[in-house]
């Protein structure tokens, strides 16, 4: 069984401080791919130059909706350059988030558009964060998003119904080990509605470890085994077939290769 972590952010405290063991006890649990996600332009710099170092890790480089008051045209010009770097995958993440507002919506909504064409220039898929504005997102997808490669909502807490639009849009979804938590019944009703070939599997480390080891910290893709085995039962198919299939999804959006080579 061979998993790829679609969303985690192995430049962040505490894992950046040990990311070879990080890496080793990954691919010990049978997580052997690995997108690791910018939030900033620093950031960014730092998962390209991650990824680089590692066989099957791969980067995403973006502006979070929380730092979108920081993103001039400058910063996105150097955002640009950096996407052209071997082993980016992905633009984001980006997006909206009105529940903590830490910058100004208008400037969110600014940056959001700025990285769909760039995504759509670049010919490359976008991450999505979306929270508490799902029709927002979608309505700035609507009038932006003709020409965009790929999307995927990631870290997806939404409903089942949401989930439905999505992928009729054909856009993608990702799921933490949230799915995994007492209170996250809608998020498990939305997971149960979502086709394999459009579902990834993501740790959003080192954030919201799953359960049964939801009180261990930091998050890190090893515990990703037990989001996977806990959406395989969800959708009563076996484990194997499950991360065959999700893998393969992943790879798919991405681009990079399903499974290491052996």
């Amino acid at each position: 069984m061979e998993l790829i972590d679609a969303h985690c952010h192995l430049t962040f405290e505490p894992l950046d401080a040990d990311v070879d063991g990080v890496v080793a006890r990954s691919r010990q649990a049978g997580v052997t791919g690995w997108v690791t996600v910018g939030t900033s332009l620093r950031d960014s710099r730092l998962a390209v130059e991650l990824a680089g170092r590692y066989e099957r890790m791969y980067a995403a480089i973006g502006i979070h909706p929380h730092d979108a008051r920081d993103a001039d045209e400058a910063a996105m010009e150097q955002l640009r350059q950096l996407a052209r770097q071997p082993k980016v995958v992905a633009i984001g993440e980006t997006g909206l988030d009105f529940h903590y507002n830490f910058s100004q919506q208008p400037d969110q909504r600014r940056v959001f558009a700025a990285h769909l064409e760039m995504a759509k220039v670049l010919e490359l898929p976008v991450i999505i964060h979306s929270r508490n504005a799902f029709d927002e997102t979608i309505e700035i997808l609507d009038r932006r998003g003709d020409g965009l490669k790929a999307v995927v909502f990631h870290c997806f807490g939404g409903t089942a119904e949401q989930a439905r639009l999505l992928f009729a849009k054909g856009y993608y979804i990702s799921f933490t080990g949230v799915v995994t938590f007492k209170n996250a019944e809608q998020t498990r009703e939305a997971a149960k509605v979502v086709p394999l070939d459009r579902l990834m599997v993501e740790t959003d480390c080192p954030y919201m470890s799953p359960e049964p080891v939801r009180k261990q910290k930091p998050n890190e893709p090893a515990l990703m085994v037990h989001t996977a085995r806990f959406l395989a039962e969800l959708k009563g198919v076996e484990i194997e077939r499950f991360a065959r299939a999700t893998t393969q999804t992943a790879a798919t959006f991405f681009g990079i290769p399903p499974t290491s080579q052996r």
